[in-house]
């Protein structure tokens, strides 16, 4: 315990040397960590929104574009569709799809997005009521457990939308049918909890498309109205479901995409990204090693009359050894440590901001595995740096130190 307090009592005599070593190995160690937790914060929250969604049909434009906007609601939509063209999708007893899910979308309250909808959205993500009731009527609102919670809603609030996806006081439809609160969710970790869901008729209502009425058959032939994309499970996958993504796309003026497919050409383009500031940060661990080890061994060569003297006062070549190989585990562990605090705390700071812009909750204090392989390599670094040192001390010569 002594040799450990005098170690670390020689690493705090030179400050200046202390800091930059600290500041090297929690920059290596920090921006590693950051790489790990970041790229698990945005994964783990996009796979848990997949909900089996085989495909998304929207308007034509970018694929990826229509996934965000339609299934993770981080984007602005392509465009909207009409219900006639969309009709055959919603047939039910389709040979291929088990369920299809229609979506509009466009307005939003207080920055959290309105979206109409109608039943088989809450059985796609397993959607459960805390208390009131579920959307039966126009202009019924059932809000997500997240957004009720982040704008204090309850049971009976009334409120008039805003036209867009942005907070825009200028754009609320005062002129249209106010929204009023029946119904908020059970918390399911999906994006479900950020949305306000209501029935279709109520954004039809509010965009004044000449049909006011309630209780109208969205499947009806006669029924010109739009809806913004249709999210579809498949009911068996052969070479039909196969195909039916390019049929779509070459013979109508809708745009059909996959989601596991844009996802994963999503993952690929933030791959790219991550493994250079992984490259980055692993150079500059090395740098932080090299740092170590040269701030050791010129240490050293001041002191060895100090060594000589503890070797003269009855301490082993191996008591030596393990002083300086202390010191290498001490900057290795405390720079490791700093630079852990550092990749959380900067998750947090970033969750707060992504939070903010886009309502998803993300939560920076979880630990994962690779952090402590990371935080052991840390102290590896630090421990290899030191041996030749180390070893040098361990041999150096009392009698012409002393007398030199």
């Amino acid at each position: 315990m002594y040799s450990l307090w005098l170690s670390w009592k020689h690493l705090v005599h030179k400050p200046a040397q202390l800091v930059l070593n600290l500041v090297l190995l929690a920059l290596s160690t920090g921006l590693i960590a950051g790489v790990f937790l970041f790229d698990r914060m945005i994964t783990e929250r996009l796979d848990r929104n997949l909900a089996d969604i085989d495909l998304v049909i929207g308007a034509k434009g970018s694929p990826l574009q229509l996934i965000l906007s339609g299934m993770y609601h981080l984007d602005a939509p392509t465009g909207n569709i009409s219900l006639q063209a969309a009709k055959p999708f919603l047939r039910p007893g389709h040979p291929l799809i088990r369920r299809a899910v229609p979506l509009s979308l466009g307005d939003s309250y207080q920055g959290y997005r309105i979206v109409g909808t109608d039943t088989t959205f809450y059985s796609l993500y397993g959607l459960q009521l805390a208390e009131g009731r579920g959307q039966k009527d126009p202009m019924d609102i059932v809000a997500g457990a997240s957004v009720a919670k982040a704008l204090g809603l309850t049971i009976g609030h009334s409120f008039q939308s805003v036209h867009g996806l942005d907070d825009n006081e200028d754009l609320t439809h005062d002129d249209r049918p106010g929204f009023h609160v029946t119904g908020i969710l059970k918390p399911n970790g999906s994006v479900a909890d950020q949305l306000l869901l209501t029935p279709l008729e109520s954004v039809w209502m509010v965009h004044d498309h000449g049909h006011e009425g309630q209780g109208h058959d969205v499947t009806a032939e006669e029924d010109h109205r739009e809806i913004t994309t249709l999210l579809i499970q498949y009911k068996v996958r052969n070479h039909l479901t196969l195909n039916l993504p390019r049929n779509i796309n070459e013979n109508t003026d809708m745009m059909a995409a996959s989601p596991a497919m844009e996802m994963n050409r999503l993952y690929a383009l933030m791959g790219a990204g991550t493994d250079l500031l992984r490259i980055l940060a692993w150079i500059i661990l090395a740098v932080s090693g090299l740092s170590i080890f040269v701030s050791l061994y010129s240490s050293l060569q001041a002191r060895r009359y100090e060594l000589a003297l503890l070797r003269m006062m009855g301490s082993s070549p191996g008591g030596v050894f393990r002083l300086i190989m202390q010191e290498g585990f001490l900057l290795a562990f405390a720079g490791g440590l700093l630079g852990l605090g550092m990749a959380h705390l900067g998750l947090w700071l970033t969750g707060r901001f992504l939070e903010d812009e886009w309502h998803y909750a993300f939560d920076a204090w979880v630990f994962l595995p690779e952090e402590l392989w990371l935080f052991l390599a840390v102290l590896g670094f630090g421990i290899i740096a030191a041996l030749f040192p180390a070893w040098q001390a361990r041999k150096v010569d009392i009698a012409s130190t002393l007398i030199g």
